[in-house]
């Protein structure tokens, strides 16, 4: 359940990311989200006198923020470039796929059941972001990429924080992301195209962005890292969803085989 928590909450704020993006620059909305997300989560943190998490913890935290928050700036930069719905899942997949190999490594193999319900899940992720065209690369498929690196390491270094209070290791999180895409963002001068609206808006994908963080750290902390992993890595239905509601972009035969595969694969592998 926090697992697929997570899937609405980042499923809905990459949206609003990314369509803010087209008209807003990618760092300084980046920025904005993390100020804004790590604001709601330090004030529940604080107000709820958690216990402070071990330093060890921390610092594991702060390095998945430095990974996290300058992939997501790259994200929304590749979703103002290109088509949400190829751009959202390419990243997804590289984000989904190194933590899983990495925690079968560490963890073993999970039951046969769950192993079927990761193929399906990458099966259906890899036929969403499947081009629809053939042609050179779209636009933006580079950035992805980059991305999904960014998000492997920010899902395997959550992994590694431990089982501390899950507002305090997102605080610290987003804070380490909100350090490194303001530093960007300054240095660069990366302050246009801005419009008072995406800020807005902006801030309310770092809110949603954050909350998805607490739910994923919750559901790293009580499961298996791949299957939290994978679990929460369906979060791109939601996207393409949303993009074809609102921007009517395409909604082929591939991605709705895709999804079906994907929302095939969350009761294989809740139930294994």
């Amino acid at each position: 359940m926090y697992a697929l928590g997570a899937v609405g909450a980042w499923g809905v704020s990459d949206f609003l990311g990314g369509y803010t993006a087209r008209r807003f620059n990618a760092f300084l909305l980046a920025a904005i989200g993390h100020a804004c997300g790590f604001t709601m989560v330090f004030t529940i943190a604080t107000g709820h006198h958690m216990a402070l998490p071990a330093a060890r913890s921390m610092g594991w935290a702060m390095l998945a923020g430095v990974c996290g928050g300058t992939a997501l700036a790259l994200f929304y930069r590749a979703l103002s470039q290109g088509n949400m719905g190829l751009a959202a899942p390419v990243a997804t997949v590289i984000g989904a796929a190194i933590p899983a190999l990495f925690s079968i490594w560490m963890e073993g193999f999970p039951r046969p059941l769950v192993f079927v319900g990761f193929a399906l899940a990458l099966a259906g992720i890899w036929l969403i972001s499947r081009p629809e065209e053939s042609g050179g690369a779209p636009q933006g498929l580079g950035l992805a990429l980059i991305s999904g690196f960014g998000f492997a390491g920010f899902y395997i270094f959550m992994k590694e924080a431990g089982d501390g209070a899950a507002t305090w290791l997102a605080s610290c999180s987003r804070g380490a992301s909100l350090v490194v895409t303001a530093i960007i963002t300054v240095a660069g001068q990366k302050f246009k195209p801005f419009y008072a609206g995406g800020a807005v808006i902006g801030g309310l994908a770092g809110c949603l962005d954050v909350s998805g963080t607490i739910m994923f750290v919750r559901a790293s902390q009580t499961g298996r890292l791949d299957t939290a992993v994978v679990l929460t890595s369906l979060y791109p239905v939601i996207t393409i969803v949303l993009a074809r509601i609102f921007l009517e972009e395409r909604f082929t035969l591939w991605k709705t085989v895709g999804m079906a595969a994907a929302l095939a694969a969350v009761p294989l592998i809740a139930r294994g």
